[in-house]
Parts: C-alpha cells; structure tokens; sequence
C-alpha cells in the first residue's frame, strides 16, 4: 500500500507527539507519590510503546 506523501508526513508527527508523551510518563513516574496515578501513568507507558511499534510498522511500510 502507497501513502500520500501528506500521510506519511502526519503519521512521522503523530510518532514524535507520542514519543514526547511516552518520555514524559516514564520520567514522571518516579517523582509520582500516588499509586493510583503511577499505574495510570504505566499503563500510558505500555500502550504507547505498542503504538509506536505499530506507527514504526505503517512507516516502514510506506517507506518501502
């Protein structure tokens, strides 16, 4: 399948938008004192890291 090349470009913002949020949450749960908000938080980490696997996927498969 053969992607625009203004889909590629958005699928590559929404990667660094949810690289930026991935950091933030893994950096923030240490200083997080309430165990509520730090299972929140790592449940944030571990669907982020599956969906940059899968936008990593949609890209490399655009780029080939």
């Amino acid at each position: 399948m053969a992607y625009a090349l203004h889909e590629t470009l958005e699928v590559h913002e929404i990667v660094a938008f949810k690289s930026l949020c991935l950091t933030k949450s893994k950096t923030m749960q240490a200083l997080v004192s309430d165990e509520a908000l730090k299972q929140i938080m790592k449940q944030d980490v571990e669907i982020s890291t599956r969906q940059l696997q899968e936008l990593g996927t949609i890209l490399s498969k655009a780029n080939s």
